[in-house]
């Protein structure tokens, strides 16, 4: 997996520059891009880290590219800056989901507190898509009365109903219930409901 980097975005040179120097004196790694093009044509599914870009450029604008980003599933998180800033601007920026909304002359403590919260969003929703994922793949490896019994033990059916429901004892439930917790390496109901709930979808 790639650093995180932070890839910054604006149309002058003299910004682009002094932000590259800025927050790589801070210890960020950085990448710049003269426009929102350059940056969608670059692009690639393994970065990680956070967009801090400009309002208003030529071609795309700021707003634009978090409209293009949403589209293509780009989920790096936004910081908009803007030496024109309005409400309906932050607004709007808001609404797409950018992190912060800051105004030129940029204030450094702001940026920086900006950019780490970015950068630790990023991190939280990797981590979750990633154990989304592993989660799918443990699921997918149950047989499908397994499947059956999960649903209904998600559900918050004792062993009894499960039986009924499908024809079988109660201890043959209880034998696919240890089995496919085993499988999916979980030891407690709760665990087993938390597991199945970050997948998003049901068994």
């Amino acid at each position: 997996m790639p650093e995180p980097t932070i890839y910054i975005i604006d149309d002058d040179p003299a910004v682009l520059d002094s932000l590259v120097v800025l927050l790589g004196l801070q210890g960020f790694r950085t990448q710049p891009f003269p426009g929102a093009d350059a940056f969608l044509d670059a692009w690639s599914a393994e970065w990680t880290g956070c967009v801090l870009v400009d309002l208003r450029m030529p071609g795309k604008s700021g707003l634009e590219l978090q409209l293009a980003m949403a589209e293509l599933g780009i989920t790096l998180p936004v910081v908009m800056i803007t030496a024109h800033g309005d409400v309906s601007a932050a607004r709007a920026a808001f609404k797409s989901g950018a992190v912060d909304f800051l105004e030129k002359p940029l204030d450094n403590r702001q940026l920086n507190h900006a950019i780490r919260t970015a950068l630790e969003r990023d991190r939280v929703e990797r981590d979750r898509t990633r154990k989304s994922a592993d989660a799918s793949r443990q699921l997918a490896r149950l047989t499908d009365r397994e499947k059956e019994v999960l649903e209904r033990v998600v559900a918050g059916r004792h062993n009894r109903e499960i039986a009924a429901e499908l024809g079988i004892s109660a201890r043959t439930v209880e034998a696919h219930k240890g089995r496919l917790m085993s499988k999916l390496g979980v030891e407690r109901i709760p665990d087993l409901v938390r597991l199945v709930a970050g997948t998003g979808k049901a068994p």
